[in-house]
């Protein structure tokens, strides 16, 4: 199969969360352009609306979010509902903690059922309290007000937990230190800095010392790497072509896919065109080449943790093995990944071996078939659809709804550069 035509990614996800919650906190207002349209970014904007936050997103490219300042939120009326997305439930938990008065966040099925103590804790600490309903999910109340200046060594690497306590210093005016066992994202350090705030940023930690208000932006919001993965991929498994991705974010604590995919044999060039509040952003050309297995080590695992369950996809066709270690952090995503990946490589007839940490794919040629159990994960439905689209492939991806999270217009675009439009 060939692959061809370029195609402009959607907004990133993970910048479009951040720049509309810092936006509610500003001092005026706020412009982001190419901004995430998706249900997840709509969860964090309607959470927003329901504090008090006027949100006009009625442009066709632009979003405007009038900001009322540091602790400019107002108490909901009802629960603030996250749907799906645990970004905005955690990024939540860490504003408002702030606020003395309670707030009650709910979600979906899914978001329930996904671990929200590993943002509370550390956040207790600072002084906010926090009630579950059932176990340490959602629904969850949280009381915040005055808090404590925290020095916090994460167990895990993660960008939501980091951000969520920075945002905590944030809205309520106190220092913030986060030590990590790994770099994780730095959306949130990157746009603090670019406006303005005392932030000190090292490899594997962060140092947050508030003090001057958010002043308004303008923000272009890069394509977003996590969904264009997909597309690399398509074009990784093509026989030939060239697939050229517009305006693509390449922060390094995300461009673990681009190391990676180089070294199983895929060509990428990047060409860089500037940069949006400390966002590098780049025009990447994508073609195919023989396709190896490797290993992805620990220490990868950070920078491109939702890009696994693409890159598992692309081992199942690639010669030899293919050995992810420190992946554990796939069981708390929107399905349990690390299981529901394994699941499916052997149920397509892919040799799987797997711990509670590691994955390992043995790549194959021979033809795969049978029928994909997503769990209602975006990931998994976009993973499997690119290899159920790759020529007279048996894999069949009934799902076709849970994309929308993410990537609303995914199965558009990969009709086209396929050739299947």
């Amino acid at each position: 199969m060939k692959i061809s035509g370029n195609v402009r990614p959607p907004g990133d996800k993970s910048i479009t969360h951040r720049l509309l919650l810092i936006g509610a906190l500003s001092q005026g207002r706020c412009i982001l352009r190419h901004a995430l349209r998706s249900d997840d970014s709509q969860a964090m904007s309607g959470a927003l609306r329901s504090l008090g936050i006027e949100i006009d997103d009625a442009g066709s490219d632009r979003v405007i979010v009038n900001g009322k300042g540091l602790q400019g939120l107002r108490k909901a009326s009802a629960a603030l509902d996250c749907g799906n997305s645990g970004t905005t439930a955690r990024f939540l938990l860490g504003t408002l903690a702030a606020y003395s008065f309670e707030s009650r966040i709910v979600g979906d099925r899914s978001l329930s059922g996904r671990p929200m103590k590993r943002v509370t804790d550390p956040l207790t600490l600072m002084g906010a309290k926090f009630c579950f309903e059932r176990n340490d999910g959602l629904p969850v109340i949280v009381k915040g007000g005055r808090l404590a200046a925290l020095n916090y060594g994460s167990p895990v690497a993660s960008a939501q937990i980091k951000s969520a306590l920075i945002l905590a210093g944030l809205a309520g005016g106190v220092e913030v230190a986060v030590e990590e066992p790994q770099r994780s994202r730095d959306h949130t350090e990157r746009l603090l800095a670019e406006l303005g705030q005392d932030i000190q940023i090292q490899p594997r930690s962060v140092r947050f010392r508030p003090g001057a208000a958010v002043p308004e932006f303008a923000a272009e919001v890069p394509g977003d790497m996590s969904a264009a993965a997909f597309l690399i991929a398509a074009a990784s498994l093509a026989e030939s072509g060239e697939l050229v991705l517009e305006r693509v974010g390449v922060n390094p604590t995300r461009t673990g896919l681009v190391r990676v995919l180089r070294s199983m044999g895929c060509q990428i060039e990047i060409a860089e065109l500037g940069s949006s509040l400390g966002e590098p952003i780049a025009t990447l050309s994508v073609k195919a080449g023989e396709l190896r297995g490797v290993n992805i080590s620990r220490s990868d695992v950070p920078s491109l943790i939702d890009e696994i369950p693409m890159l598992a996809v692309l081992a199942a066709r690639a010669q030899g093995t293919t050995r992810f270690d420190g992946v554990g952090e796939l069981a708390f995503k929107e399905s349990n990944r690390l299981e529901l990946l394994g699941d499916n490589l052997r149920r397509i007839g892919v040799g799987v071996d797997s711990t509670d940490d590691s994955l390992i794919v043995h790549g194959t040629d021979k033809p795969l078939g049978g029928r994909i159990e997503t769990g209602g994960d975006h990931r998994m439905a976009m993973a499997f659809a690119v290899l159920s689209a790759m020529g007279n492939s048996g894999v069949e991806v009934p799902d076709r709804l849970s994309p929308v999270v993410s990537y609303p217009d995914f199965f558009q675009d990969l009709s086209r550069i396929t050739g299947d439009a």
